[in-house]
């Protein structure tokens, strides 16, 4: 079974991506899953930091690979995670990989810990209801499969 200090830093982290996730959204004007130069910039001083326009230019062309002045979020939250310990998460990427579900689907607790289960992560059913709910803007005890894979693919 995951250690209680362990979970939280699990818990932790997942809060803080979570926040960056909802940072971004604010930021994405037009919805289109991917933020400008401008957006970008709004982010980062909506998260406190203080930043220089040829700093976000650097930041946008280090961490944009297609080249079109676009960061998606995956590319956001791999922005800014690359300095994060994750190696707590590990067990997240498997049991994505063994969500069997259609990208309309949530994904529960209750759903992520019989997978758990059934993979032989040793993760207990509180401890998937914290993390969906670490993971939870609304609070309605789900997340998409969409969001969920965002997440775990930027933190593993």
């Amino acid at each position: 079974m995951a250690q209680p200090s362990s979970l939280s830093i699990e818990v932790e982290t997942l809060n803080h991506v979570l926040g960056l996730v909802e940072a971004f959204r604010a930021f994405d004007s037009d919805n289109d899953g991917r933020i400008n130069a401008q957006e970008f910039a709004g982010i980062m001083g909506s998260l406190g930091y203080t930043v220089s326009e040829q700093d976000i230019q650097a930041a946008m062309q280090e961490h944009n690979p297609d080249g079109y002045g676009l960061l998606s979020l995956s590319e956001f939250l791999d922005m800014n995670t690359e300095d994060l310990d994750l190696g707590c998460l590990s067990g997240l990427k498997t049991a994505l990989e063994g969500l069997e579900l259609e990208e309309h689907e949530l994904v529960t607790g209750e759903r992520l810990y019989e997978v758990v289960q059934n993979m032989g992560i040793e993760l207990s059913l509180d401890g998937c209801l914290d993390i969906v709910a670490s993971m939870d803007g609304d609070g309605d005890g789900a997340i998409t499969l969409e969001d969920f894979k965002a997440i775990v693919n930027a933190l593993i």
